[in-house]
């Protein structure tokens, strides 16, 4: 039952060419980046990679898709990242937009081992009827375009169908993680690092801190342990980037802090 490996590098060994991963992370936070940098020192390409967005031109997915090891990524967002936009444009990466809810309950659904569900997100639109491109020829000309989906009236709505997702591997980051591989996440860090975690066949978690079995309350566990088949360390020191940071001058504050406290 121990799922501790000594070091990230170890806990990605065996993640090969062409493999596909769901990632955690939202923009910048929760990104398992000790987890990502070793598997860019490993070297691997050709990477299918699901997650909410691709990180930022120098951090977290970002990283990888630079020295373009990303074939394909499947994601919500990607608005803040000008080399995504770039090799999507040229035709070097392949794209499948899917809507945010959407794409979170595909992962939480693969994890449950649903195969797909009926959603409201998306009828009426390329994401439903099929024509949203995917790729792109390198003269800008569509290559790969997506396919219509089922639709069904349900109760007199019509709702589209849409597959899970389930991945070889599974990237993650948490708070705190015990041997077993039980999980905690830090507040917002609790965005699709659980539903990454469910869909990977094997999924690899970073944590701030280790713990033994037992010293996690059971009300506080995000995730269990059996989602979960490989646990590292890497302490509280690591690099947390914000990624659009905003500030007002200490006297506003305090001026509405009292206005709320009136």
């Amino acid at each position: 039952m121990d799922k501790t490996y000594d070091s990230p590098r170890a806990a990605v060994d065996d993640i090969g060419d062409g493999a596909s991963l769901a990632v955690g992370g939202f923009g910048l936070c929760g990104n398992p980046m000790e987890l990502i940098r070793a598997l860019h020192d490993k070297g691997v390409t050709g990477l299918s990679v699901v997650s909410n967005n691709c990180g930022v031109d120098d951090w977290g997915l970002g990283i990888l898709l630079a020295d373009k090891r990303i074939a394909k990524m499947t994601s919500s967002y990607v608005g803040e990242n000008k080399e995504f936009a770039r090799q999507f444009l040229s035709g070097e990466l392949e794209v499948e937009l899917t809507p945010q809810g959407t794409l979170a309950e595909k992962l939480r659904a693969g994890g449950c081992g649903i195969a797909a569900f009926f959603t409201l997100a998306g009828v009426g639109t390329q994401v439903a009827e099929g024509g949203l491109p995917q790729k792109y020829h390198t003269d800008g000309t569509v290559a790969k375009a997506s396919q219509p989906k089922e639709t069904r009236e349900i109760n007199g709505t019509t709702y589209v169908l849409e597959e899970s997702i389930t991945t070889d591997f599974g990237l993650v980051h948490a708070l705190k993680g015990d041997t077993h591989g039980n999980l905690v996440f830090d507040r917002s860090a609790r965005n699709f690092n659980p539903l990454a975690a469910m869909a990977g066949r094997i999924t690899v978690a970073q944590v701030e801190e280790l713990v033994q079995p037992g010293e996690l309350d059971p009300d506080e566990i995000h995730l269990p342990g059996v989602y979960v088949q490989r646990v590292v360390a890497v302490g509280k020191d690591i690099e947390k980037r914000i990624e659009k940071r905003t500030v007002q001058p200490r006297e506003a504050y305090e001026a509405q802090r009292e206005k709320l406290e009136a």
